[in-house]
């Protein structure tokens, strides 16, 4: 399949959508565009098709209608490689999923060396950077079971950036932890928007959206209701369903 991408079209590019679980429609015709650098919020009641959403991304979640597209190629294309799919598209989820067995040092590794197979010393140097980059530098031999759940979701998203992914997709990421570790978490994904990653994230946290998005997309019964600059979405909201949302969580 040719690939016509460049970094001035849209990096993940979402067209008319739909998604159902038997008879329930989940996504009822999402569109929105991500360019390269952007960080997305989105936010929005429980069951309004916000993780399901992301987790279509990187085909996690098939679809039954529309079309996905990450650099210009298509998420749903039958002949599609998901492994190339998910070196481009790194996520967290609110789960950490590490092995508990493994180190966190070993859980970072993991992937670039049994699915890209690259050297070993090369990994480890990546990895140990990565761990530093996330605030954990002396925890690189701890097991997760001896970790805070912050610092457990920081070696998860040190292991999906391992990967050298272009846009990272956050589910939810802080939802699981104790409110005194939910900032660090927060203060990680600032660092890597700052530094120019691509992040789709699906969020309850209001004041980091505020500060860290360019764009918030407000979803309700598997809608984009209304979508806007912060400033704007969380000031002028226009919707009455946006207004009644934001009435109950600021």
């Amino acid at each position: 399949m040719t690939n016509h991408w460049t970094p001035d079209l849209p990096i993940v590019s979402i067209k008319n959508v739909h998604k159902s679980y038997g008879h329930l429609e989940v996504l009822r015709g999402v569109s929105l565009d991500v360019m390269k650098g952007e960080v997305i919020c989105i936010i929005g009641p429980s069951g309004s098709g916000k993780s399901t959403l992301i987790r279509c991304i990187n085909a996690l979640n098939d679809i039954q209608g529309g079309s996905i597209t990450v650099e210009g190629q298509e998420v749903h294309d039958p002949d599609l490689d998901k492994l190339s799919l998910r070196k481009k598209v790194g996520m967290v989820f609110q789960q950490y999923n590490l092995f508990p067995h493994k180190t966190a040092l070993e859980n970072v590794m993991m992937a670039p060396l049994k699915v890209l197979k690259e050297k070993r010393s090369e990994v480890e140097m990546r990895a140990r950077a990565l761990l530093r980059k996330v605030r954990l530098e002396g925890k690189e031999d701890s097991y997760p079971g001896e970790l805070s759940g912050g610092q457990q979701q920081r070696v998860a998203i040190a292991r999906s950036l391992a990967m050298r992914p272009d846009v990272m997709l956050f589910d939810e990421v802080t939802a699981a932890l104790d409110p005194e570790t939910v900032k660090e978490v927060l203060v990680t994904i600032k660092d890597l928007a700052a530094e120019g990653m691509t992040c789709i994230l699906v969020t309850h946290e209001m004041g980091f959206a505020r500060e860290v998005a360019d764009h918030i997309y407000f979803t309700d019964k598997g809608l984009i209701v209304e979508h806007g600059a912060p400033e704007v979405f969380f000031n002028n909201a226009s919707d009455p369903r946006t207004q009644a949302f934001l009435g109950q969580v600021l």
